[in-house]
């Protein structure tokens, strides 16, 4: 069996894991989707123990430096008619930070942060989330606790369809 077959036989395996928990025994405890675009990410990183450690770690920058523009965001009146600018103003100087913090190595992996970064927003703009109740909240409903663990877990998927893609082209050789 080739490895391109063995690959695609784990993800689709793992990925029905993935569902399976998802909608199942613990929905509700990660995001299907923040999960998939970690486990993605993985692997246009390059599927190795840097893109694990880049995945997790930039990602969860992301999320973080995503949230306190949301927290901020929540300060400022809805009705006022300087909202737009306010927000955008926000949300464009924690992305300069968010760019400018890849000057450290272990955040230097952009596009993992802006993962992370957007993933949050989606999050937070879904469903009526983006409150001071949610943001602030010390329940799983935080987007720094869900979308960091929903990321986390999707790039150990990446890891761990690439070391079941490996056992298979093992069993298959025998």
């Amino acid at each position: 069996m080739n490895s391109l077959t063995a690959l695609s036989l784990s993800i689709g395996i793992l990925s029905g894991v993935a569902t399976f928990l998802a909608v199942g025994p613990t929905a509700g405890i990660f995001l299907i989707w923040a999960l998939t675009i970690a486990w993605a990410a993985y692997f246009a990183f390059g599927a190795t123990k840097e893109a694990l450690k880049n995945v997790i770690v930039c990602g969860v920058f992301g999320v973080a430096m995503a949230w306190i523009a949301a927290v901020l965001i929540t300060t400022i009146p809805a009705g006022s008619a300087a909202f737009p600018l306010m927000a955008s103003i926000a949300v464009a100087v924690s992305v300069v930070v968010l760019c400018l913090a890849a000057h450290f190595p272990q955040f230097a992996t952009i596009p993992a942060s802006v993962l992370g970064y957007s993933a949050t927003f989606a999050y937070l703009l879904e469903g009526g989330k983006l409150t001071p109740e949610v943001l602030l909240s010390a329940h799983w409903g935080n987007p720094l606790l869900i979308v960091s663990f929903s990321l986390a877990l999707g790039a150990y998927f990446g890891e761990g369809s690439v070391l079941l893609s490996k056992k298979i082209e093992e069993l298959a050789k025998k």
